[in-house]
């Protein structure tokens, strides 16, 4: 069941909000950003749970894993997913009593936690990643593939343009 009315609505609530405003573009534009990701993220959501019984934080910190085949401290994986540390101790916890990751201490500092992807977990993972790529394909399926490089492009600009900012 796909709840695009819903999602619509949210989209459009957004955009009304910046068209009241009647600011800058950058507001408007944040305003944009904002809605298209909302939408978005309450889609991969609500599919996680309808299809993997797993959630959003689950699958990202599956995804950070992946991209780290000797493990990762608990700390480093907290800073990667720019969330606190006990948040990543709660889903790393739910995930190791689900057999997905492995919890141990690190070598050189035995105070220090390694999380590593079980065999499970990467087969499991994988199932995950294979739907996540098909459902961000269907959403932006309606988006030329020159259009989608370009929009990559120029929020690549955004994004420095933030940095910049932020190094003021």
């Amino acid at each position: 069941m796909d709840t695009t009315i819903a999602d619509d609505a949210d989209l459009n609530t957004a955009e009304k909000l910046g068209a009241h405003l009647h600011g800058p573009m950058s507001v408007r534009l944040w305003l944009r950003m904002l809605s298209c990701t909302m939408v978005v993220e309450k889609r991969l959501r609500r599919r996680f749970i309808e299809q993997f019984d797993t959630t959003l934080p689950r699958f990202d910190v599956l995804a950070a894993l992946d991209r780290q085949d000797a493990g990762i401290s608990m700390g480093e994986l907290s800073q990667l997913l720019l969330v606190s540390n006990g948040n990543v101790t709660a889903i790393v916890r739910q995930l190791q009593s689900d057999g997905l990751v492995d919890v141990d201490a690190a070598k050189h500092d035995r105070r220090s936690l390694i999380v590593t992807m079980t065999a499970r977990g990467r087969a499991s993972f994988a199932d995950m990643a294979a739907a996540h790529h098909l459902w961000l394909g269907r959403m932006f399926g309606g988006v030329p593939e020159d259009v989608l490089e370009q929009l990559f492009a120029l929020l690549a600009k955004v994004k420095s343009s933030i940095a910049q900012e932020n190094a003021r």
